[in-house]
């Protein structure tokens, strides 16, 4: 329906003129999605100060059946927070909502509003000698209600878990208007349903995060890190488990790299060199850490790379020997997506699998890339710590990047298949959206499906709350 005057007006009055925003020019940054797949056409974007407007709007959108696209930092990848394109929704953003409500180190907890960016939640965790431990690539624009919404992954999963685990309290405005105030600092819980963990990953589709009681940690004191090279995949999931025991489970991060990928970012990003002497075919970049002053993490990172380079496993390996080396060992890392974007257009598979599968997933990837699709050049890379690979497969050399592109819905049917058959997920951390809705109607099972279209229609009878996203 679109949006009649008499709405627009009441919308403006409650966030005030300046936070509603209708001329295309100023709704610019809230309606491009991060990988230029969507374009939207949002009739109105709306930035609220805090829950009750919120509640404001939703209580008068939902009167009027007007659906709202709750947004946060705009970084998604699948088009979660982008509206259609016929300007019959309202973007609702929460940016302006950016409070630390309360921080308690003793509880170790850290209760704040979804508008808060992500590395702004880890320096107020900092500041009372505390870690809040996500951390992805977007962090410095990315809100934390976004990051709940999707529940987020990225580079510590393996030692603290995703978002999901990190949260122990919400608030959430519901479809109707109403507030639901869960935002219970603690540890234990068991009166019923935990009803957070549908809204953690539910993508907006059935109510807005507005607040978070957040898990803290304490902070790390010591790290090692280190780039090992490695021939073969295989080898270096031995060294992660080598790595795991010998550490006392003090392995932070467990990151995979491909040659293709070194030489990529080499190419294309400033500062980025090879830090080994010899090139190898597959790297992984490690980290443990520890809290305690005499964990003794350096001795116990030694040991492990003298045994493993002796055993064979891994071939060759740098030691960062300064925070300034560390930073140049995650850099590469870190930059991955930004140098593919200089090889064409590129066709991506967030996907997970066990660990122990990880190697035959990528051999029979490849493999099957090479078979369907000569000439794309695989580069997959990412959380080996955890089974969770982007297997991005960049476009022939000399390709046309808009023919290449039209391939993707044939090219996730064929890597899909593989990781499904490995009992694996299509989504490991970047959500459904719109862009993957088809693939999940066509591999979750009817069950669960059915489950969740039921939750939906409990929850939000209308469809109004992100509507198109994760089920059609």
């Amino acid at each position: 329906m679109p949006l009649d005057q008499t709405l627009r007006n009441h919308l403006a009055d409650i966030v005030g003129a300046a936070a509603c925003i209708s001329d295309a020019d100023a709704m610019a940054p809230y309606v491009h999605e991060e990988r230029g797949l969507y374009h939207g056409k949002p009739a109105l974007v709306l930035r609220p100060s805090s829950t009750a407007d919120v509640a404001k709007i939703v209580t008068a959108c939902a009167a009027a059946k007007m659906p709202i696209i709750p947004q946060g930092g705009n970084t998604g990848l699948c088009g979660g927070a982008t509206a259609h394109e016929d300007a019959s929704e309202v973007i609702l953003n929460l940016g302006r909502m950016n409070k630390v409500r309360a921080i308690d180190p003793v509880n170790f907890t850290i209760t704040v509003e979804a508008g808060c960016i992500l590395a702004d939640v880890q320096r107020a965790a900092e500041e009372v000698g505390c870690l809040f431990p996500l951390s992805l690539g977007a962090e410095g624009s990315c809100q934390i209600g976004g990051n709940l919404a999707t529940n987020a992954g990225g580079i510590n999963v393996l030692r603290y878990g995703n978002a999901r685990d990190l949260v122990l309290g919400l608030e959430v405005v519901l479809p109707d208007g109403r507030i639901w105030n869960g935002l219970r600092a603690l540890g234990k819980d068991n009166t019923g349903y935990a009803l957070r963990h549908l809204f953690v990953g539910a993508e907006g589709t059935l109510g807005i995060i507005t607040a978070a009681v957040l898990k803290l940690f304490p902070r790390p004191v010591e790290r090692a890190t280190a780039l090992c090279a490695v021939n073969k995949i295989a080898d270096a999931t031995t060294l992660l488990n080598r790595a795991r025991a010998l550490s006392g489970d003090a392995v932070t991060a467990f990151e995979l790299i491909p040659r293709i990928g070194l030489e990529m970012c080499i190419k294309h990003i400033a500062g980025c060199s090879d830090p080994l002497d010899k090139p190898h075919p597959w790297y992984v970049l490690t980290e443990f850490s520890s809290s305690r002053p005499d964990a003794r993490i350096r001795a116990s990172f030694d040991l492990l790379l003298e045994t493993a380079f002796e055993e064979g496993i891994i071939v060759d390996a740098v030691i960062a020997e300064s925070v300034e080396q560390q930073k140049s060992l995650w850099r590469i890392r870190e930059s991955l997506p930004e140098a593919q974007k200089f090889e064409g257009g590129s066709i991506k598979h967030d996907v997970s699998v066990p660990v122990s599968q990880v190697p035959r997933f990528i051999a029979d990837g490849m493999a099957a890339i090479a078979q369907h699709f000569p000439g794309a050049r695989p580069v997959p890379f990412g959380h080996l710590g955890d089974g969770n690979i982007h297997f991005n497969i960049s476009q022939p050399l000399g390709d046309d990047k808009a023919a290449y592109l039209a391939k993707w819905h044939d090219m996730n049917r064929v890597v899909h298949d593989i990781v499904v058959g490995m009992q694996g997920s299509i989504s490991a951390e970047h959500g459904i959206g719109m862009l993957k809705v088809d693939e999940m109607k066509h591999y979750k099972d009817p069950v669960e499906l059915d489950l969740m279209h039921r939750l939906k229609q409990a929850i939000d009878p209308a469809n109004l709350m992100n509507p198109g996203k994760v089920l059609d």
